[in-house]
């Protein structure tokens, strides 16, 4: 077992091309001392989110493996998707599991930074515990405007990017790249066609305009099924756990005589969060991990 464990959770601006996914896929399994864990793809939001652990130096040539295998099969000009996005490779973000820390994940994420460039030519933004800038610690705050946005914005010197010149690349856009903790992709599926609907309950329950401490949350359509969605990211599971963010959605649905349908978790979720809502729905007293069966048994065989 690797000493230092790195975890990376790219988000890539196609959802839909099955050979292009499987083709990046392919291109992070290429390094021997990382480990593909998750690959989730969604077409309304035209976007995969690839999940690898692995040691440091080999996450950083996974990265660079993934830019190889990314920018030959993404056009943003021919990009539509539900997701906001300003990159073929949009996001990249690592987070300290083992033997390393959050400053480690920081230098990472800019020798990173500067390696796609420098590779690629394409822009870099250094984003959350690796911010340059207060106002480019928040990713929806880079992203504003989007890939066709990005043209004008980037001349503004405010917004030059943290490695390489003012100037767009013309089919892969820009990439922000960062450091931070566990993020929870967490999706709730209403039964309506009614974006609005969702853009009212996404306002109600995010951070920026009022809402839960820790969540990020748009309201977005889901064409292929008919329904809308309010797709959030929680930034601190411990602060405002999932059970919180659910309920409160859920009333913000009944205003509009909405159902919730269902809800998705997109990548990779930490048992804690599970427990969480365990604890929560199932009205649990005095529960503790030692009571999972797994976790015992893993035990019982690490220390014989």
């Amino acid at each position: 077992m690797w000493e230092k464990l790195v975890e990376c959770v790219p988000n890539v601006s196609e959802g839909r091309d099955k050979a292009a996914i499987e083709a990046m896929a392919e291109a992070i399994r290429s390094i021997p001392t990382v480990r593909l864990l998750d690959v989730q793809s969604d077409p309304d939001h035209h976007r995969s989110v690839f999940t690898f652990v692995g040691e440091p130096e080999g996450v950083a040539e996974a990265v660079q493996r993934l830019f190889e295998a990314a920018l030959p099969r993404i056009d943003l000009r021919r990009h539509c998707g539900e997701h906001p996005r300003m990159g073929a490779v949009d996001v990249v973000p690592f987070i300290p599991v083992r033997g390393v820390t959050m400053a480690d994940c920081v230098a990472l994420a800019r020798k990173v930074g500067a390696e796609i460039w420098q590779n690629f030519r394409v822009p870099v933004y250094l984003y959350a515990e690796a911010a340059t800038k207060p106002e480019r610690e928040d990713l929806s705050e880079i992203r504003k405007g989007e890939f066709e946005g990005f043209f004008e914005k980037i001349k503004d010197p405010k917004w030059h990017p943290d490695f390489g010149e003012p100037i767009v690349h013309p089919t892969a856009g820009v990439t922000a790249v960062g450091a931070r903790e566990f993020l929870i992709a967490f999706n709730v599926n209403l039964g309506t066609s009614d974006l609005r609907v969702a853009k009212e309950i996404a306002k109600a329950v995010r951070f920026s305009s009022g809402g839960l401490r820790y969540v990020k949350a748009l309201g977005m359509e889901l064409k292929e099924r008919g329904i809308v969605q309010v797709s959030m990211n929680l930034t601190n599971f411990r602060k405002t756990p999932i059970p919180r963010v659910l309920e409160l959605v859920r009333r913000e649905a009944q205003r509009f005589g909405v159902p919730v349908v269902e809800t998705e978790i997109v990548g990779l979720i930490p048992e804690e969060a599970l427990v969480q809502v365990a604890e929560y729905y199932l009205q649990l007293g005095r529960f503790s991990l030692g009571q999972i069966l797994e976790r015992r048994v893993e035990e019982a065989f690490r220390s014989s």
